[in-house]
């Protein structure tokens, strides 16, 4: 990585608040300030637990769906050629 793309990328931390950068000669040290990442941390675990419980919601109508659309043994088409009729057995 280029030194003019890690200083970009230092540039957008640092507007973000998150990098704090000093001055020391021609040594840059850069600081991170992760404190505003728990406000985002706290706001996205809130939407945890809801896609958790929304998939696992999904998955089991999914299971449903697929054990109503697949026959049963007992209920499986006849393909003979004799049989025109899905379905009906001979």
């Amino acid at each position: 990585m280029s030194f003019a793309a890690v200083s970009k990328h230092l540039r957008v931390l640092e507007t973000a608040g998150l990098v704090t950068r000093g001055r020391d000669a021609q040594y840059r040290p850069a600081r991170l300030d992760a404190r505003p990442l728990a406000a985002a941390s706290e706001w996205i675990g809130d939407y945890k637990k809801f896609w958790a419980d929304s998939f696992d919601t999904l998955g089991s109508y999914l299971d449903k769906l697929q054990q109503h659309n697949t026959p049963s043994n007992d209920t499986q088409f006849n393909d003979s050629p004799a049989n025109d009729t899905p379905g009906e057995r001979p």
